[in-house]
C-alpha cells in the first residue's frame, strides 16, 4: 500500500469514528469513554488541533472542538451531556490523569 492510500484510509476511519460517536452514539457520555477507553470526544478534538498545529495551522481548543462536534461545545453539552455521579467523576480523574496528564490549573 502506498503512503497516500494509507493516509486516505486512516482519514476515512477517523471520519467513520467521528460519525459513529456523533450521530449513532451521541448517548455515550464523554466521561464513560474516558473511564473505559482512556480517551473521549474532547481528546479527538485535541488531537485534531495538535495535528493542525504540526502543519502550521493555528486553532484554539474551542475552534477544534467546534470542528469536531459540528457545533459549539457548549451546545453539544446542553443537548447531550448528562450528570455523572461521584464514582464516575472519581474514575474520570484517575483516567484523565493516566491518559491525558495533569489538568490545567
Amino acid at each position: 500500500m502506498d503512503n497516500q492510500t494509507r493516509i486516505e484510509i486512516e482519514a476515512a476511519a477517523f471520519r467513520t469514528l467521528r460519525h459513529h460517536l456523533m450521530e449513532k452514539r451521541a448517548d455515550v457520555q464523554n466521561i464513560d469513554l474516558m473511564n473505559l477507553a482512556g480517551f473521549c470526544r474532547n481528546c479527538l478534538a485535541r488531537w485534531y488541533q495538535e495535528a493542525a498545529a504540526e502543519r502550521g495551522i493555528e486553532m484554539t481548543k474551542d475552534e477544534a472542538r467546534e470542528v469536531y462536534y459540528g457545533m459549539p461545545y457548549e451546545d453539544w453539552r446542553a443537548a447531550h451531556q448528562t450528570g455523572a455521579d461521584a464514582a464516575k467523576q472519581a474514575a474520570f480523574e484517575v483516567a484523565f490523569s493516566k491518559n491525558v496528564g495533569p489538568k490545567d490549573s
